[in-house]
């Protein structure tokens, strides 16, 4: 296994207290947020799997299939009909506690949150092929523990990250690991990521809103807001002009269309 930089806990903890509490002053205020135009979405609850305990991202393969990421440790991935909820295959990683994931260069790509790395995986057997520091990893909201990357999406031959504890989304270079710009992150906890024609979507978790942002930026532009009673929003991506997103607590993977 390829590592990225190591460095003490103690300078990690002090540097990403730092980082966290400037990036947090771009992001969008509370009034700003409450403000945005919605955008009316149906939900409709798709499946859930007993073998899926916390389905906590989720990924289009190829061939439209669903992968989606358990982050039970040591995290699987299943492959999974997105018609019927049936599992097709389950691939064993080496991701803890597993947030994000997305496919590019032929391979996984996989925030394994608890160990602070972001991963790229053999897709065939699980095998970490490199590993990286998650940059902005860290304490945030009532967390003890640190935390690292949670959504990750790519585009164009690199892949958006959404870091909480950094209040940033970064967009960066695989193969190197090395950050390439960040936008601020529209919330604290931030999760999955989609991608559609230019615009950017990002789960706010706790919120239980979806927001659509402008990547250059990451400006706000409108949001999906969920009800309070609904599978709260973990995962995300989007096929066909279909928002798909599961649920870590419930289970569940819903989609969101146009009403």
């Amino acid at each position: 296994m390829q590592n990225g930089s190591e460095f003490s806990r103690r300078v990690f903890l002090r540097s990403t207290g730092i980082v966290t509490a400037a990036s947090l002053l771009g992001a969008a205020t509370k009034d700003e947020k409450e403000s945005l135009p919605i955008i009316p979405k149906r939900l409709e609850k798709r499946f859930k799997s007993p073998r899926i305990k916390e389905p906590n991202d989720l990924q289009f393969a190829p061939d439209g299939n669903l992968w989606i990421l358990d982050q039970v440790d040591p995290n699987k991935v299943f492959k999974v009909n997105p018609g019927d909820g049936s599992i097709l295959e389950e691939v064993q990683t080496e991701s803890m506690h597993g947030s994000g994931i997305t496919l590019g260069n032929g391979a996984w790509w996989i925030g394994s949150t608890k160990s602070l790395k972001t991963l790229k995986v053999d897709p065939k057997t699980g095998r970490t092929l490199k590993s990286f520091d998650t940059p902005g990893a860290g304490l945030y909201g009532n967390l003890t523990t640190p935390s690292g990357a949670h959504g990750l999406k790519w585009v164009d031959g690199q892949y958006w990250m959404a870091v909480p504890a950094s209040g940033k989304i970064y967009l960066m270079e695989p193969e190197s690991g090395q950050i390439i710009r960040s936008i601020p992150a529209p919330t604290v906890r931030t999760h999955g990521l989609a991608w559609e024609n230019g615009i950017l979507w990002c789960v706010g978790s706790s919120e239980r809103e979806i927001y659509k942002m402008d990547p250059r930026d990451g400006k706000l532009l409108a949001k999906i807001k969920l009800n309070k009673e609904d599978p709260e929003p973990h995962g995300l991506d989007l096929r066909d002009g279909v928002l798909w997103y599961c649920d870590a607590a419930s289970g569940w993977t819903c989609t969101l269309r146009g009403s």
